[in-house]
């Protein structure tokens, strides 16, 4: 009995629909923000130990990297957020077709990016 088995296993160059990248991109930001999370508890931990530690964290948190990392960590936020309220829609039973499946994920796509731009407006202007 021959087997058909995949022969290109290099997901580079697999095209994945709109719904998968999604998908794939709700996870990588829940990720991110465990990550971040360590830095915002040492934040918050630092900043009410004394006066100075408050002082030193707001000096930290006036920096360029920092304002970048504060950025990344509101957009991971708000993508992880809209991608949830898709999820929520999807269990109960929207977009469950591929059609409007893959529109509401470009959907997400396009309200993240506005979000995204809208944080970066507040946080660096």
């Amino acid at each position: 009995m021959k087997k058909q088995r995949p022969v290109n296993l290099d997901l580079t160059t697999i095209d994945f629909p709109a719904s998968a990248k999604a998908s794939i991109l709700h996870r990588i930001s829940g990720v991110a923000m465990f990550f971040a999370l360590i830095f915002v508890v040492w934040a918050w931990a630092e900043s009410l130990s004394s006066p100075e530690g408050f002082d030193y964290v707001k000096e930290l948190l006036t920096s360029f990297l920092a304002k970048f990392i504060a950025w990344g960590t509101l957009i991971a936020l708000s993508y992880h957020l809209l991608g949830g309220i898709r999820h929520i829609f999807m269990d109960m039973g929207h977009f469950e077709e591929l059609e409007s499946g893959s529109n509401s994920a470009k959907l997400i796509f396009v309200v993240w990016v506005l979000v995204a731009i809208a944080l970066a407006y507040w946080i660096f202007v």
